[in-house]
Parts: structure tokens; C-alpha cells; sequence
């Protein structure tokens, strides 16, 4: 699958379309970016571009984008909401998909080198390509802001990382780095602006200096006002939102809200958010109300809903959902994506991938997926109201578990290639613990391993028996391939200790399996004979 970054430069310009769209045409134009969002603000007179592409595609179509900014924007007639010290304010490198930090922070060095030699400007370096602590976080660069940078390019302290300590009144500066992903999340209120950024000052992690901090980690909030909206707005970028989540946000706003007698009118996305941001906030709200909802895309609705997503704009996931938007041509050669005929038929090709592995994670994803459809033809139905609360715990790991599965028939797959081309590699220390590597993801890319459920499934076994016998037997002989693929791999690795453990595990795993299969048909069996089926 292809390399990807993604790059989200902030140009300080929301107001003018000409300007927007030259950029926007200047990023779509590079050969291999694609550009996936573009979000003027015109109060805050900043637009967020945002868009992927190999790391060298990136680098070019940041320094495209940059060209013309500098062709259009004067930053000495700029004014909006947004902290901001240049034309192109901020450029940050994302790694996407099979690239690392250090890739991105590679292209950040690439980016700042490039655009400082080229316009003669004067560029920072901040996040994970910060090569001084102090200027590791954006606020601490962006300190005095525009007005405030000819005074501080003067101090030796704050030499630029790329380019000379020269002003340059139509530019500013630029600051570019490599980061993880950031969620810009905004709540709205109907409040003043000063109200605003009380609640701001609250929730963030610097709150109000070093002996009043704020109540979130990895959160930078600001209040301002939306002219264009006739509200205000508490302004948050997550660093991190497994640390911090959109949720928590969300609630620690609302309570300090409500303490000030503030209405909260819904919430806004700014740019792409991560797929996992917005299932976590689902998990939580479904937690907190006790609801049952299994597809991913009612789970997106749920969180729509309750964070109002669609005040200022309607959400589209397909367009606001970072991987709903980034797709691979070769995603669709993906095993997974075959018709059954075509995926059959791969197997029986005179190629030893796809293989056992992938067959077992297919044949055991059907199980779970039998299982759940059992659970679900159950749940519901008035004369199974009692059992509604034993279908709510069951058919959800069955349902996780199916989905789990259809991916590790991918990855079985791409697991073999990656160490057959591992095999190739010059006998050498390094060599020898990738192949390593790719043995131990061969292990325990298979079915069973880790999501076996069958331990749970006699309690359900009252339901429909043909299709539940054959879930499971699909399961267990999930489990069995996944056995089977794990010691004849095992074979060629020769840490004892680590064979050992893998091959006790495999083999617990398939005795519980069959033990497992046996109590279900058992327990379906004499239901037959009892006449309760």
C-alpha cells in the first residue's frame, strides 16, 4: 500500500476566494497530492488546507501552496481571531499510512530548507522536528505574534531554524514540524467573546500560567467571536485525543457553561478527524445512556447528535472522517473486497498467498458473523423481551469480533508476503531479526488467537440451531487453521523461549475451542430433544 502524509498548512486568508481557490488549485495540481478539505473561517481570516501524499508529493505541494500565498497574501493588512505570524502560518507533516514520525519530520526539514532558500524567509521548526525544547510547542513560537516578530527576530535566542533573522513584512514567518494527528474542535455558545475564553483558559492544558494550569492535557484553547455566526466560540486543538477526548471536551465546556448560565448551540469539526476519535466519543455516550448500537455509521450519528456536529454545517462523514477520504487504488484489490467467487478462486491459484491463514480468518469471520445474526433476529422481539439484556452483551463481541476477523484475512496474507521478501534479504544481524518480525505477525494474525468467544456462546444457544451449529464449527475450525499455520511458522524461529510460549498458547487456545464446540452442540442437542427449539 502506498506511502502517505498528510499536510495541513494554515494560510492566513478566509475572506478572499481568489486567493483561496489559487492555493487550493496550486496543492490539487501537485503531481501525487490529493486534497481532501479546504475550511476558510472568515472571522478568523485563516484557511485550513488539508491533504495527503507521498512524503515527497507533500513537500512539493507544501512549497506550491506556499508560492502563491506569497504571491497574494501581505500579511502587514492582515487582521482575524486567529494567532497567527505569517502568510503560510503553520505547516505540519502527519504520518498517514506506512511512514513513521521520523519520515515527517524529514519532510518538515525538506519543507523549511526549501521555502526558506526560496522566498528568503525566515522558518521554524517545532513538534517532533523542534530541535529546541522551547519551541516544541506552536504557542510558545507563535508568542508576540506578527506584530511582535521584528522585535523578536533581533534576539540571537529566536534565530530562525532555516533562512535569516530578516523581516520580511509581507510574509512574517512560517512554522512547520511534524506532529501526531490534531483534532480542531470547536464548541459554540452564545455567549461574549470574553465569556468564551474564560471557559478556554478553564480547560487548557497552560489554563492561566504556571500557577493556575488548566484542567486538560494536550488541549490548546482560545475564546473568539464569529461574526459570520452571530456566536461565540471556545476554540480547542487536541493534541492528543487518546489522551484527551472529543468527548471530555465537550462535557468540561458544557459544565463550566451551565455554572454561567450559557447556553451551548452545538460544536464544530475544523478540517479531518480520525475515524477512532469519533467511535471513542460513541462508546461513551452510549455507555452514559445505555444504548445498543452496533453499525459504524449509526455510531457517527449518535455523536453528530449529541455534539451537534451539523450547527454551522451540515457534517458529512464521508467527507470530514479522515478514512473515509484517504483510499488506496490497490485497497480495492484487498482480499476482503473480492466477490467470494474471485477470493475462492485466488485461493486456488498456484500461489502459496492467500492461504491457510486467510481462509481460517475468513471461514472463522463467518462464524461470528452467524452468531451475530442469530443474536440479532432475537433482540427485540417481544417474546424475547428477557433476554434482550444477554443479547446486548453477546451479539457485540460477536460483531467486534466478525470485523476483526475480515481484517486479519488482509493481513495473514500481506504477513507471508512481507517475510518471503524478508527471506531474500542478505544474511545479516538486521535481516535476520526482520524476518523475525514477520514470523511473530504471521503467529498472531490469524483467527482465534485473540477474540475467541465461544466460551460465551453456549448461553445463546437456545436460538436458531442449524445456523448456530455451523457458527459454531466455523469457530473452532477458525481456531484450528490458526493453530496449524502458528506451529508450522514456529519452526523457523529459534528463540526457545518465545516458541515455547507460542506454541502453549496455540494449543490452549485449540483445546478450548474444541471444548467450546462441544458444549454448544451439546446444549443445542438437547434443547432438539427436550422440543424447546
Amino acid at each position: 500500500m502506498a506511502r502517505l502524509v498528510e499536510c495541513v498548512p494554515n494560510v492566513s486568508n478566509g475572506q478572499s476566494k481568489e486567493v483561496i481557490d489559487a492555493i487550493a488549485d496550486a496543492i490539487s495540481q501537485t503531481e501525487g497530492c490529493s486534497l481532501l478539505d479546504v475550511d476558510p473561517g472568515p472571522s478568523t481570516n485563516r484557511t485550513v488546507y488539508t491533504f495527503v501524499g507521498s512524503p515527497e508529493a507533500a513537500v512539493n505541494g507544501a512549497l506550491n501552496a506556499a508560492q502563491v500565498a506569497f504571491q497574494l497574501i501581505d500579511m502587514a493588512t492582515h487582521t482575524g481571531e486567529h494567532p497567527r505570524m505569517g502568510a503560510l502560518d503553520v505547516c505540519p507533516f502527519i504520518p498517514v499510512r506506512n511512514v513513521g514520525m521520523e519520515d515527517c519530520v524529514q519532510c518538515a526539514n525538506e519543507f523549511g530548507k526549501r521555502l526558506a532558500e526560496k522566498l528568503e524567509i525566515p522558518v521554524y521548526l517545532y513538534g517532533e522536528a523542534a530541535r529546541d525544547e522551547r519551541r516544541r510547542t506552536l504557542p510558545s513560537i507563535r508568542a508576540g505574534e506578527y506584530e511582535g516578530l521584528q522585535e523578536k527576530l533581533q534576539n540571537p535566542d529566536w534565530a530562525p531554524d532555516y533562512g535569516t533573522a530578516t523581516f520580511v513584512p509581507s510574509w512574517g514567518a512560517t512554522v512547520t514540524g511534524a506532529r501526531k494527528f490534531l483534532v480542531a474542535y470547536n464548541v459554540n455558545l452564545l455567549s461574549t467573546k470574553e465569556q468564551a475564553h474564560r471557559l478556554a483558559l478553564n480547560i487548557r492544558e497552560q489554563g492561566r500560567g504556571k500557577n493556575q494550569p488548566g484542567r486538560l492535557n494536550k488541549v490548546q484553547a482560545i475564546g473568539w467571536y464569529l461574526e459570520e455566526a452571530n456566536i461565540a466560540q471556545v476554540s480547542t486543538n487536541l493534541l492528543d485525543f487518546e489522551v484527551t477526548a472529543l468527548h471530555t471536551v465537550f462535557e468540561e465546556i458544557r459544565k463550566d457553561a451551565e455554572d454561567l448560565d450559557l447556553p451551548i448551540v452545538g460544536s464544530q469539526i475544523v478540517g479531518l478527524i480520525p475515524l477512532k476519535a469519533m467511535l471513542d466519543t460513541a462508546e461513551f455516550y452510549m455507555k452514559k445512556e445505555n444504548l445498543f448500537i452496533l453499525e459504524e455509521e449509526h455510531k457517527i450519528r449518535l455523536v453528530v447528535s449529541r455534539l451537534g456536529l451539523n450547527s454551522l454545517a451540515p457534517f458529512n462523514a464521508k467527507e470530514r472522517i479522515i478514512e473515509y477520504m484517504v483510499l488506496d487504488e490497490k485497497d480495492e484489490g484487498c482480499l476482503v473486497s473480492l466477490p467470494l467467487r474471485k477470493f475462492i478462486q485466488s485461493v486456488g491459484s498456484r500461489s502459496a498467498a492467500p492461504g491457510g491463514g486467510s481462509v481460517a480468518a475468513a471461514v472463522a469471520a463467518m462464524g461470528a458473523a452467524l452468531g451475530s445474526m442469530v443474536g440479532l433476529m432475537t433482540y427485540g422481539k417481544r417474546q424475547f423481551d428477557h433476554l434482550d439484556g444477554l443479547m446486548r452483551r453477546l451479539i457485540a463481541p460477536f460483531h467486534r469480533t466478525m470485523d476483526e476477523l475480515i481484517t486479519m484475512v488482509d493481513n495473514d496474507s500481506n504477513a507471508f508476503s512481507s517475510y518471503m521478501a524478508a527471506l531474500k534479504m542478505p544474511k545479516s544481524t538486521s535481516a535476520e531479526r526482520e524476518r523475525y518480525s514477520h514470523l511473530r505477525r504471521i503467529d498472531y494474525s490469524s483467527p482465534g488467537s485473540h477474540f475467541l468467544i465461544l466460551g460465551q456462546s453456549p448461553h445463546t444457544a437456545w436460538g436458531k440451531s442449524p445456523p448456530y451449529k455451523v457458527a459454531a464449527k466455523a469457530f473452532e475450525l477458525g481456531v484450528f487453521g490458526a493453530h496449524y499455520n502458528v506451529i508450522i511458522n514456529l519452526k523457523d524461529i529459534k528463540e526457545e523461549e518465545f516458541n515455547a510460549k507460542a506454541r502453549q498458547r496455540s494449543s490452549d487456545l485449540l483445546e478450548e475451542a474444541k471444548q467450546s464446540t462441544v458444549q454448544v452442540l451439546e446444549l443445542i442437542n438437547k434443547r432438539k430433544e427436550s422440543g424447546k427449539e
